[in-house]
């Protein structure tokens, strides 16, 4: 592939919500701005940059409005926050974020652990978060969770995954993000899944959100690049988990996957080298070491 022809990968940044969210170290709201500011500059397409939850519930993130108000925004990135609720959506149309994210499970049981609905008080809270941000003119993006799995469920089937986008796409959502919570999903089942998303529903924006619990996450982002993929979520230094999700363990890293699609000719629009620095911040300020395998080997190119 030329540089004028090579296939666009969309990079979204998740690390300063799903990678900040499962921390015991509070983040000080100055160095949250910092790096939200410098992932800006990074060239990653969108960047959630925290979640409007109850600071008893998630104490890392009971900074949100904070931080959204003291960031640099640039007009190349978009600017998401994760909402569990109506006042949750509400504090983010507030902050003027670009994308509310409105999050329910496939699994029932994980979905009562996360947010504390059903299924239908899910899909009923939807449709009022949805006429809320329409009359903001802000965007939605609809993420299914546990698609691929539950720890406490076990196995979750495509079709129940299928059905709720299914109940999305009546309530006129046109962007979804598949998220495989606690790192169970494989190859084969990730290029299925992609497969039947985007038969059934073509026109909607598709998001792949993988955890690397098991060692699988770039193989699964192969697969779903192979079957057309053209959106993910990744989490600086492979940081991240959900604190609702026993045994879920860190997001794919942004430096691993943009190395990794790069090198097979694909354009993330990420500046590879601009993410070890920011890393390196990241885990000064979480007094830890990060995961993420090119932040210590350095690119293969």
């Amino acid at each position: 592939m030329t540089a004028e022809t090579r296939a666009r990968i969309h990079i979204n940044e998740v690390a300063m919500r799903d990678g900040l969210q499962i921390e015991p170290v509070f983040v000080p709201t100055v160095d949250k701005i910092d790096l939200v500011n410098d992932l800006s500059r990074s060239g990653v397409e969108k960047i959630e940059v925290t979640a409007f939850v109850s600071p008893k519930a998630v104490p890392a993130l009971a900074d949100a409005a904070q931080v959204l108000g003291g960031i640099n925004r640039s007009n190349t990135v978009r600017y998401s926050a994760l909402i569990p609720n109506l006042r949750g959506a509400q504090a983010a149309v507030d902050a003027r974020v670009d994308e509310v994210n409105f999050v329910m499970s496939a699994s029932e049981s994980h979905n009562r652990a996360n947010v504390n609905m059903t299924h239908e008080q899910s899909i009923a809270l939807l449709a009022q978060v949805a006429q809320l941000v329409k009359a903001a003119g802000i965007d939605l993006n609809a993420t299914i969770a546990t698609s691929f799995g539950c720890s406490i469920e076990g196995a979750v089937p495509l079709s129940r995954t299928m059905e709720i986008a299914e109940r999305y796409a009546r309530l006129g959502i046109t962007s979804v993000t598949l998220a495989d919570t606690v790192g169970m999903a494989n190859p084969r089942q990730v290029a299925e899944m992609v497969r039947a998303f985007k038969a059934q529903f073509p026109d909607t924006r598709l998001t792949l959100h993988f955890h690397d619990t098991r060692g699988l996450g770039l193989a699964n982002v192969l697969a779903a690049v192979q079957q057309g993929a053209e959106s993910f979520d990744t989490a600086l230094g492979g940081l991240g988990g959900c604190p609702f999700a026993p045994g879920a363990t860190g997001n794919i890293c942004t430096a691993d996957t943009v190395h990794m699609l790069e090198a097979m000719g694909f354009d993330t629009g990420v500046d590879l080298a601009a993410l070890p620095p920011i890393a390196a911040r990241l885990a000064k300020a979480l007094d830890r070491d990060l995961p993420g395998r090119v932040l210590k080997a350095g690119p293969a190119y």
